[in-house]
């Protein structure tokens, strides 16, 4: 009698899988309003708040709200990611996907494209907001605060894709905010500066990609060219979400035990 066996899947990366996962993620995104909702328009509802809260002191978010046009793409493209992906293993998707010739980097890249694609969407109408229509006045170039704001969209995916190995329920993946994001949101110089901080803090805090991300925008905040300092930023922000991409394949399991 003859055993049949699911195919191992494969570890090369192929653009024809990848692609097809995520075209399969966002069809299933879009019979979920709640959550397009939750990656686009949060957001730019989050900055409109804030510039109003300082309405009597706009130099306030002027200081503060490049920094946050790049925070919250971030927080909120790692809860979606975290909890998609974590449904997907829990509701036995990616055991069935596993069962055919598909790698953990097609489908972690393919989450990735996916989510990546509506962080461009996301990042774009959250820094047009910003900048020519509640007035945030920078220095630089309005494209280099989107690039900053994509890059930290596309490092909140990848952590979120990260996390979601680790967490056995939705609830569990929504636990991580506070161990992951919280430290990165206290220590990243958005309420003081990190060289006014307790030298072990201010440690820390030069190895968490958000103080960089941070720090990229304060530079097109002050600088009306783009500075060898910002060139350092994004290419760490980006490194890290390569870095924790690579991590998140590797750790990512069939389905929950």
């Amino acid at each position: 009698m003859s055993t049949t066996t699911a195919p191992a899947p494969t570890s090369a990366l192929n653009l024809s899988r990848t692609t097809a996962t995520a075209a399969r993620v966002l069809r299933q995104l879009r019979h979920d309003p709640r959550t397009i909702a939750l990656m686009i328009l949060v957001p730019c509802l989050m900055l409109f708040l804030l510039r109003y809260v300082f309405d009597g002191s706009p130099r306030i978010f002027d200081n503060i709200g490049a920094s946050l046009l790049g925070i919250f793409p971030l927080i909120t493209m790692f809860l979606v990611t975290s909890i998609a992906t974590l449904r997907e293993r829990t509701s036995g998707t990616l055991e069935r996907l596993f069962a055919m010739p598909l790698g953990k980097g097609d489908l972690i890249a393919g989450y990735a494209l996916a989510f990546g694609g509506l962080a461009i969407v996301q990042s774009a109408l959250a820094t047009g907001l910003a900048v020519w229509f509640l007035g945030l006045d920078v220095t630089g170039s309005a494209w280099l605060l989107l690039l900053v704001a994509l890059l930290d969209a596309l490092l909140g995916t990848a952590l979120g894709l990260f996390v979601s190995a680790f967490a056995a329920s939705e609830f569990q993946a929504v636990q991580f905010m506070p161990a992951v994001i919280f430290p990165q949101l206290l220590l990243c110089g958005l309420f003081t500066p990190r060289s006014n901080m307790h030298p072990v803090l201010e440690a820390i805090s030069d190895a968490l990609p958000m103080s960089y991300a941070v720090d990229g925008m304060n530079e097109v905040l002050r600088h009306t060219d783009m500075t060898t300092t910002f060139v350092r930023d994004v290419l760490i922000v980006a490194g890290c979400a390569v870095l924790v991409l690579g991590l998140g394949a590797a750790t990512l399991r069939r389905r929950t035990a």
